[in-house]
């Protein structure tokens, strides 16, 4: 008697580009206080799951071994729309569970839309439910209700023991390269793996891009569940969330386009250009001590 076939090892199938790229970038905003900057291309992993949504989705991808994937993001989320690409990609049906139950009437905005193009099946739900979506009653429910109670959950962000354990390899693939290795957190899920690949001489900074401080204790949360207990050597400087997720202003527009001028990368805005930003800022003010050479990571390329 034969068994099914096994799904495909998502890891292989989608043929990314690993170690990602680590490239030296000149600025003399950086030289000029004798740090030396350097640049982990995680965005040119894979061209549609982009830098951490790779490291953190591809462990549940194979856990999940085709399964339909639910999962759950705000209407402009990078991690519904790398699920929504995995799933297409994969021949996986993927379901959104969409903040903001108003947003059912309106037209999509581009992410969204780019979710449904993918073949995403959106379902929104109220403010108050989605707070409280990891309480099993509530979480029960929001299957019912999208008529997916044999999906496979990855959490909002994607960020659970799986995908910490997954973007360990990140801070291993960085062992010995920089002495601070920086990267732009949401849900905090890439700083708790980095953090504890890394060497115990190296350093992990987490710059948040929203606001409230609840990070500092997620990460810790998340790094519990994934080894047991706390890893590596990190800290979180949250001065440059800019006005919290989603928020930008003319000063971070005009940094991230001067940035692309000189070093011809395209910025994304809500992560990588707070995590520039914040890099120039905390160089200016002597932050980084003579010698520092800093790896800063670019997880996402702009939509």
């Amino acid at each position: 008697m034969t068994g099914q076939p096994s799904a495909p090892d998502p890891a292989t199938a989608l043929h990314p580009r690993l170690p990602s790229p680590l490239q030296e970038a000149a600025d003399d905003r950086f030289a000029g206080h004798g740090v030396r900057l350097l640049l982990k291309r995680d965005d040119l992993i894979h061209p549609q799951l982009i830098g951490n949504k790779w490291r953190k989705l591809v462990p549940n991808l194979r856990v999940a071994a085709g399964r339909p994937l639910l999962t759950f993001g705000g209407a402009y989320s990078n991690h519904l729309r790398a699920t929504a690409a995995a799933g297409r990609l994969l021949g996986v049906p993927t379901i959104g569970v969409v903040r903001g139950q108003e947003l059912a009437d309106r037209p999509l905005n581009p992410s969204l839309a780019r979710c449904t193009v993918d073949g995403m099946r959106l379902h929104f739900v109220d403010r108050s439910t989605y707070r409280h979506k990891t309480d099993p009653a509530t979480l029960a429910a929001v299957l019912r209700a999208a008529d997916a109670e044999d999906a496979y959950v990855v959490p909002e962000g994607g960020s659970n023991a799986l995908a910490v354990r997954g973007c360990q390899d990140l801070g291993t693939e960085l062992r010995g390269r920089a002495d601070v290795v920086a990267i732009a957190c949401g849900t905090g899920g890439t700083l708790a793996g980095l953090a504890a690949g890394l060497a115990p001489d190296q350093r992990a900074l987490g710059i948040p891009v929203l606001k409230g401080g609840f990070l500092e204790e997620e990460i810790r949360k998340l790094q519990h569940q994934a080894f047991g207990g706390p890893r590596g050597d990190w800290h979180l400087d949250d001065r440059f969330h800019f006005g919290g997720y989603a928020r930008t202003t003319p000063e971070l527009d005009a940094f991230a386009a001067d940035f692309e001028a000189r070093h011809a990368l395209p910025v994304e805005r809500l992560y990588v250009a707070k995590l520039l930003y914040g890099l120039v800022a905390l160089a200016a003010e002597g932050a980084f001590p003579h010698g520092t050479t800093i790896a800063a990571v670019i997880t996402g390329r702009p939509f």
